[in-house]
């Protein structure tokens, strides 16, 4: 009974219970039927179950038999290894046996061939002998024992490098011009020293391998035309002893323009400041040159008074027969006219004292300015690069260079006037004194 209502409980959750049945016996036929096909379907998958675990055994059975000469193969290769490297070691000790000092010869020539390396890096005769850098490279890096046709080619590298060191050349290499553009030329290499192409200065790019025009040329172009054309006599030349350093530092080295530059917009204002000074002060020194010129004339022409020079405006103040009655009057006139006179002497002279006491504060500024960029410099990216900082310490030196250049020159000038102009003032007050005491004393003569 119990096995009834199981069977019952099963047929009602299947499928097959959405059909209702017909009766008890159609419902036991039905749950028969079920039972039968899901045991054909146990059976088939147990059946599928056995065949595959049967060719899993018939593929695991093949691959054993493939894996028994492979594990046979690889330790016949690992006892040729061990017996190779047995016989690897015994040929070593052998080999340093016999060689004894030599090891230790050939140690100093690969030494000597990564030094030599070093040493013709940046050599123009690179240009000369392309392959020897990379002869050199194997010999230092090799791990073996040179043989004696590299020792010799070694020899012969550096007896061929002291021979061309004393000889003037004449070859053909690639040249970069100022513009970027390469070809080849003819070059005059005077040993390591120094290249020229088209009368000019060439340095050398050990980067790529290559000449290239220096943007500043040491020389006249006339002197290397001389040097580079046939000749029976000697000639000069300007040779690099550093070979190559020199003209090297030449080309960062920065020149009177740079240093302008890098003075920045307080740089150019001072110097604006100061060209404005120096023209205002010439001019006006030779404006009173000019007067004291006109003063000279009237001077020695009394008689006969003009108006274009200050001497002549002062004594044309009392005419020429004042009367001598009203002395104090006439005094009084001259010192008068002479007030009016000064300050046109004396014109011009204030202005270039403040542009001489200007200069050095329009320096301080462009110092501190300079240094506020460097510490900006420090903040963003710290002391580690030095070329960083050097655009706003080069601005603040440069700056208090130029207030100091401009403020030192106007000090001077503005002196040189204001002693012209005073001179001036004391010759209009002597020959103003000197025509009261002419008409005072009529038989004295002028200048007593």
């Amino acid at each position: 009974m119990r096995h009834f209502w199981i069977a019952l409980t099963l047929v009602l959750a299947s499928p097959i219970a959405l059909a209702q049945p017909a009766s008890l016996d159609q419902l036991l036929q039905d749950i028969r039927q079920l039972r039968s096909s899901e045991q054909a379907a146990m059976r088939e998958r147990e059946a599928e179950f056995l065949r595959e675990r049967d060719r899993q055994q018939q593929l695991m059975q093949q691959a054993e038999q493939e894996l028994a000469p492979i594990k046979a193969e690889a330790d016949r290769l690992k006892a040729e290894f061990d017996r190779l490297e047995q016989a690897l070691a015994d040929t070593e000790a052998q080999m340093k046996q016999r060689s004894g000092y030599l090891g230790e010869l050939f140690g100093v020539v690969r030494q000597m061939a990564s030094d030599t390396r070093s040493q013709w890096q940046d050599s123009l005769l690179n240009v000369q002998f392309p392959d020897r850098l990379a002869q050199l490279d194997r010999l230092a890096s090799s791990t073996r024992i040179p043989t004696v046709e590299s020792l010799e080619q070694f020899w012969f590298m550096l007896q061929e490098d002291m021979t061309a060191s004393g000889r003037i050349s004449r070859i053909n290499a690639p040249v970069v011009d100022r513009d970027g553009q390469q070809q080849q030329a003819p070059v005059l290499l005077v040993g390591p020293f120094v290249a020229i192409a088209d009368d000019q200065y060439l340095g050398y790019r050990s980067e790529v391998e290559v000449l290239q025009v220096l943007n500043r040329q040491p020389g006249s172009r006339d002197l290397i035309r001389d040097f580079a054309a046939p000749r029976s006599e000697l000639a000069d030349l300007l040779v690099d002893p550093t070979r190559g350093t020199v003209l090297a530092q030449m080309q960062q080295t920065p020149t009177f323009m740079d240093r302008v530059h890098q003075g920045g917009l307080v740089g150019y204002v001072i110097l604006a400041l100061g060209a404005l000074g120096v023209l205002l002060a010439l001019a006006k020194l030779a404006w009173l040159f000019r007067v004291s010129r006109q003063i000279d004339q009237q001077a020695n022409d009394l008689g006969n008074l003009r108006d274009d020079n200050p001497l002549g405006r002062i004594l044309g103040v009392i005419g020429d027969q004042p009367r001598l009655e009203d002395l104090e009057t006439l005094e009084l006139k001259l010192d008068e006219a002479i007030l009016r006179e000064t300050p046109v002497l004396d014109r011009g002279n204030s202005l270039i004292k403040l542009f001489a006491a200007v200069a050095p504060l329009l320096g301080l500024l462009g110092t501190v300015t300079g240094m506020i960029v460097t510490f900006q410099a420090i903040t963003l990216f710290g002391t580690s690069d030095p070329k960083l900082m050097a655009g706003g310490i080069s601005q603040a030196l440069v700056t208090t260079v130029q207030g100091l250049v401009v403020a030192i020159p106007l000090l001077f000038l503005h002196a040189t006037l204001a002693a012209r102009s005073k001179a001036l003032t004391q010759v209009l007050e002597q020959q103003s004194a000197g025509l009261i005491a002419l008409h005072l004393d009529p038989g004295a003569k002028r200048g007593e």
